[in-house]
């Protein structure tokens, strides 16, 4: 393959690559500018929650942000819809395979 092919045909890559890094750079710089406006959005949440003019849905609704923030979301339970909690089984198998016998995966081990 010339050069030129070989350059042409590993552009694709380069680009997904440059692409996922600046998608990744963007999120990171998002996620940096939203925390700095953390103090003042606690504020306005503490606000909202020890507010007599808001509603009530405004009050809980701050009260449980504030909350979730500090103490992290409460776990919720994965049902299998007869009201039992879901039974997670967790199995990893690993399958070695003779070459030699790749091709016929039906046949008996010899003894």
């Amino acid at each position: 393959m010339s050069e030129e092919a070989s350059e042409l045909a590993s552009a694709p890559a380069r680009l997904l690559a440059t692409r996922t890094t600046t998608r990744a750079r963007t999120l990171t710089e998002i996620r940096s500018l939203a925390r700095s406006h953390t103090r003042t959005a606690i504020r306005v949440l503490v606000g909202i929650m020890r507010s007599d003019d808001a509603t009530p849905a405004a009050r809980v609704s701050a009260a449980n942000a504030i909350l979730d923030r500090g103490w992290g979301k409460v776990a919720q339970p994965v049902e299998n819809g007869e009201d039992q909690p879901l039974e997670l089984v967790h199995r990893v198998e690993r399958v070695i395979v003779h070459p030699d016998d790749a091709g016929n995966a039906d046949a008996e081990p010899e003894a």
